[in-house]
C-alpha cells in the first residue's frame, strides 16, 4: 500500500481527523509486520483547553509543534501510552488522536502483547487509544517518528463515505467535553464504548 498523501495534513486539523479514518496503521517489528484500519479519532486543536499544546510549548510536548506528519506519543495516568498525528507546520501544537483501529495484520501479536484469552472480545484488541498502543507495541521510544517513511507509517486504505462517518463530542477527557471533534465510522465494532 502507498504511503498516505502529504496533502492529508495540509488542511485543518479536524479535516485530518476525519480523512484518517479508513486509512492504514502500519507497524513493522521484529515479531511482525501489524496493521489496522483507522476508525476512530479526535482532534487537539492549539486553542483548545484539553490539548497539551494549551498552555505553550514543552519537553513532553514539543513533538506536537512540528513538523506535521510526525508520530506524537505521550504517557498518561503513569500506565498508558497514547498516539497522535501532528497535523500542523512548526510552531503550531495541533494533533489528532488515533483511539481505535481495526486490526488487519498482526492479529496473534497484538493478542499476546494485550493478554488477550478466547473469554475476551476481539474489539477489546484495539478498540481505545491505550489498547490500540499497547498492541503495536508504541511507546514514548516512537515519539517524533515521521509517519510517510520507517517503521511506523500511516498508509492509504479504503475510503469511509461521508454517510458513514459519525462525530461527536469527545470522550476520556475532562474539559471541552462538548467540542463534536471526535469522528468515527458508524457500526464498526472497534471503535470505543462511549
Amino acid at each position: 500500500m502507498p504511503a498516505f498523501s502529504p496533502s492529508l495534513l495540509s488542511g485543518t486539523t479536524l479535516r485530518t481527523a476525519r480523512h484518517l479514518l479508513g486509512k492504514t496503521l502500519v507497524c513493522r517489528t521484529r515479531s511482525g509486520t501489524l496493521s489496522g484500519i483507522i476508525v476512530e479519532t479526535e482532534a487537539y486543536l492549539r486553542n483548545d483547553p484539553a490539548s497539551h499544546s494549551f498552555r505553550g510549548r514543552t519537553r513532553r510536548n514539543d513533538v506536537m509543534f512540528g513538523p506535521p506528519g510526525r508520530l506524537y506519543v505521550y504517557f498518561t495516568y503513569g500506565m498508558h501510552h497514547c498516539i497522535n498525528v501532528v497535523t500542523q507546520r512548526e510552531g503550531i501544537g495541533e494533533a489528532v488522536l488515533i483511539r481505535a483501529v481495526e486490526p488487519s495484520r498482526g492479529v496473534a501479536v497484538m493478542k499476546r502483547r494485550r493478554g488477550w484469552n478466547r473469554g475476551m472480545p476481539v474489539e477489546s484488541l484495539t478498540n481505545g487509544p491505550a489498547k490500540l498502543a499497547q498492541a503495536f507495541g508504541l511507546t514514548l521510544a516512537q515519539n517524533g517518528a515521521d509517519l510517510r517513511r520507517g517503521h511506523v507509517t500511516i498508509e492509504e486504505g479504503v475510503p469511509v463515505p461521508d454517510r458513514l462517518v459519525g462525530r461527536s463530542g469527545r470522550i476520556g477527557i475532562r474539559v471541552a467535553t462538548e467540542k463534536r471533534w471526535r469522528f468515527y465510522v458508524q457500526g464498526n465494532p472497534f471503535v470505543s464504548r462511549t
